[in-house]
């Protein structure tokens, strides 16, 4: 297949959205489809210092502007008709929008009007930030913007039953299930390493990890509320625009900055425990990275963690707003040793089955679906959803 991958977000900014795309694009050159990614350039005019070609894939890059306050998140500029010009030119079979919202509502349009299918991935809850961002009167021209694109595209597909259930509600159809792979050789128990440990915890504390952009969104003021846990160091990995505000809430939290590659794998693998404060994670890749090193999570009952957390099982999850339930459940786990070797066994077991190369050929069923007009795609692997107050599996 001739294959063009519309992003929001691309190389050499890394998070959620970037990640996955690179996974897919990795099982794509593997299968030898042809691939165009057209993604905001990340300065003023094309930038030389990125890769013209990533795993097999060309790479367009359009004129893009800084997002205001989050310098490194740029916003691609131009109008349909430019999209339509370069989707014409590389005539796709199918078009695949990562994350739309700017160049994605662009592009469902241009390539609704060429009569090319498109596969619309929900990955970022945008319109939810508008109130962590002190603009709330923009919250429903947002859902605005999202609901057309997604009434636009051939097909939806979310990575969890929250998301499933909350773009269905607003009368979305066309909506299918895409979970997201976890890479289980990088991420493994076996990168746990005692010296890292010792650097980031001397006094030999267990150590509470967050991994994560340090963003408005992602909540991590929150973690304030573990502060002076007994016999326990608070690390955070990450950088963002709200880090020395973070430094500054978080006095006795270890700040490591980005890391990236077996860096990370060894960090995380590391962690006694790990946390997530965020509220609007569809579905949150840094939990399962965690799982698949072995270590429990302790996350908000809210959005992706509700597939990815069993409770009492492989970590807890807390209502949103509950900082004391946030805090007790750290407690109870950095507390029993017994109890938080069990559930990070119990966490590594449960992530094992979704490894990225299922769930890319899963997407590419997708793809040949919209081209063949067939509805029908089976997935990739089976997760359970969890209530958060009873924890029984619904």
């Amino acid at each position: 297949m001739r294959i063009a991958i519309v992003a929001e977000s691309f190389l050499p900014l890394m998070n959620g959205v970037t990640h996955s795309i690179l996974r897919v694009l990795e099982h794509l050159e593997e299968q030898g489809h042809e691939v165009l990614v057209i993604a905001p350039s990340t300065l003023d005019t094309k930038d030389t210092a990125v890769p013209e070609a990533v795993h097999g894939a060309l790479v367009y890059r359009l004129p893009s502007v800084a997002l205001a306050g989050y310098t490194n998140v740029r916003v691609a500029m131009g109008g349909v008709y430019r999209v339509k010009r370069i989707l014409a030119d590389y005539a796709p079979d199918v078009v695949h929008l990562a994350s739309p919202f700017v160049l994605g509502w662009r592009a469902v349009q241009a390539a609704h009007q060429l009569g090319i299918p498109t596969v619309a991935i929900y990955q970022t809850e945008v319109p939810s930030y508008a109130a962590r961002y002190g603009v709330p009167f923009l919250e429903n021209w947002a859902w605005n913007r999202v609901e057309n694109i997604h009434l636009l595209a051939t097909r939806t597909l979310v990575p969890s039953t929250f998301a499933l259930n909350q773009l269905r509600g607003r009368g979305i159809p066309r909506v299918d299930m895409w979970r997201r792979g976890v890479d289980t050789a990088r991420f493994s128990p076996g990168k746990r390493d005692g010296g890292w440990r010792a650097s980031v915890a001397p006094g030999g504390q267990r150590i509470i990890g967050y991994v994560g952009r340090l963003a408005i969104e992602k909540q991590v003021e929150d973690l304030a509320a573990l502060a002076r846990v007994p016999h326990a160091k608070l690390v955070i990995v990450g950088d963002g625009p709200q880090r020395a505000a973070l430094e500054e809430a978080l006095p006795d939290a270890v700040f490591t900055g980005f890391l990236g590659g077996e860096e990370l794998a060894r960090a995380v693998a590391s962690f006694d425990l790990f946390v997530h404060p965020g509220e609007f994670e569809t579905f949150c890749q840094t939990i399962q990275e965690a799982m698949a090193s072995g270590v429990p999570v302790v996350a908000t009952g809210r959005g992706g963690p509700l597939d990815l957390v069993e409770n009492s099982r492989t970590g807890w999850l807390y209502q949103p707003g509950d900082l004391a339930g946030l805090r007790a459940h750290v407690m109870d786990l950095i507390g029993d040793d017994a109890k938080r070797r069990a559930f990070a066994a119990a966490a590594h077991a449960s992530v094992q089955d979704r490894t990225w190369p299922a769930l890319s050929a899963e997407l590419v069923r997708h793809y040949r679906s919209v081209i063949t007009g067939d509805p029908v795609v089976e997935p990739a692997t089976t997760h359970r959803r969890l209530d958060t107050k009873s924890g029984a599996t619904l």
